[in-house]
């Protein structure tokens, strides 16, 4: 059960974040605007543009007014301009952040759940040929960094094979709508999909084998097998599902490492997802969009943690009984 001592975790830190971002750019020397938004932008804004900026940020007025104005327009969803790309930076973000999600979202869920259930089999026959194959395909797998397994996949099914689309989301061009526009999305995913499943699976499955041997020496699993229950009851209602609180633990954590594989895969395949956004943003300076990106990054993580939690106690009733 989520206890209010939980919730004001959650949203003390939101709070530490969204005041820190308020913080960091006004610390640094010089014009707040020039930390903001850095020389060459401010070289190139018109005296109009600057002078909004300036009025839209509060720049001319005190801190205390500045950071009463920043809480303002964060209720109003204004998270600044965008020079580069000449737009509010919710609009920006926003118009990417779907991808992001559609992409995060099925491999965080899709390597979790593999993970266990490859996880819960490899310790169920430990010692075995299942076990032996899919413990070295895993330590094997886990030597890859992100983008290099984007890479493989990308040379041979995009550029050897011909099979799957080469990059982006979807075939701008190609005036799809309804069912073959959504054939179109899944074939463009398939790539980078894989790669992030790939490279998230291999935390979930040790952790899952590892827990689930140590789980079977427990003195209920003996009990069970006394019973005479199937064995497919004991691996899975028994043994399973209590190897599958680490995991759960472990899932908010690995939200905060899918942003940064999102990064990578989203360059390598041009996904434009929030993560080929601020590749884009680091290299314009566009601090801006880095900005509100961190904010929507954080804020996700955050929520992710907070799910985690909600089903936790769902999976494990003594959480509930605890408070």
């Amino acid at each position: 059960m989520l206890t209010k001592g939980n919730l004001l975790t959650y949203l003390i830190a939101l709070l530490i974040i969204l005041t820190l971002n308020f913080f960091l750019p006004r610390m640094m020397p010089g014009d707040p605007l020039m930390a903001i938004y850095g020389d060459e932008a401010l070289v190139q804004m018109s005296p109009q543009l600057k002078a909004d900026l300036t009025e839209r940020f509060a720049l001319d007025q005190s801190l205390a007014e500045q950071f009463a104005s920043y809480w303002l327009a964060l209720f109003r969803g204004d998270l600044g301009y965008s020079y580069s790309y000449n737009a509010p930076v919710t609009e920006v973000i926003f118009g990417r952040l779907p991808w992001t999600l559609l992409l995060a979202g099925l491999a965080l869920l899709l390597s979790t759940a593999i993970g266990i259930m490859l996880g819960i089999e490899s310790g169920w026959r430990r010692g075995g040929r299942f076990d032996s194959g899919v413990l070295s395909g895993m330590v094997t797998l886990s030597g890859f960094p992100d983008f290099f397994l984007g890479i493989l996949l990308l040379l041979l099914f995009a550029v050897n094979l011909k099979v799957l689309p080469l990059f982006g989301a979807e075939d701008v061009y190609s005036g799809l709508s309804g069912f073959a526009r959504l054939i179109d999305i899944g074939e463009h995913l398939i790539l980078p999909l894989t790669t992030l499943v790939l490279a998230r699976i291999t935390g979930g499955y040790l952790l899952t084998r590892n827990t689930m041997i140590g789980v079977l020496k427990e003195p209920y699993i003996l009990l069970a097998r006394a019973k005479g229950l199937k064995p497919r009851t004991v691996k899975y209602r028994h043994a399973g599902r209590n190897s599958m609180l680490p995991v759960m633990t472990q899932t908010g954590i690995w939200m905060g490492l899918m942003v940064t594989g999102v990064l990578f895969i989203e360059v390598v395949f041009s996904y434009p997802g929030i993560g080929l956004l601020a590749y884009d943003a680091l290299t314009f300076r566009d601090y801006p969009v880095l900005q509100g990106l961190l904010l929507v990054s954080a804020f996700c993580v955050l929520g992710a943690n907070f799910i985690v939690d909600l089903l936790y106690a769902r999976v494990d009733p003594r959480v509930s009984y605890a408070h």
